[in-house]
């Protein structure tokens, strides 16, 4: 297996993590699942940063973003399959 592009912890996670950097919009990421060594490809809607996420599936404002398995916060906007996530359109849940 190639090197991935992004990590995602668990299967029912909705958003992966960019493992390598200057990852470009139009980029077909190799996305690898630690929880079982299962493997998928997605295509990069945007740029995005080493560290950022990428949505796993169309999201909608209002929908809970899924990671290590575990609740990490609120959609705030809309994020198409393959859309970068970051405080732009994601915020926690704690206050």
């Amino acid at each position: 297996m190639s090197q991935p592009h992004l990590l995602v912890h668990e299967q029912a996670d909705n958003v992966g993590v960019v493992v390598v950097e200057g990852l470009k919009a139009g980029a077909d990421m190799l996305c690898v699942v630690t929880a079982d060594n299962s493997s998928f490809h997605l295509t990069a809607k945007a740029d995005v940063p080493i560290g950022h996420k990428v949505a796993l599936k169309d999201l909608k404002s209002g929908d809970t973003a899924m990671k290590y398995g575990e609740d990490i916060g609120r959609f705030v906007a809309d994020v198409e399959k393959g859309g970068h996530v970051h405080v732009h359109n994601l915020k926690t849940k704690r206050w």
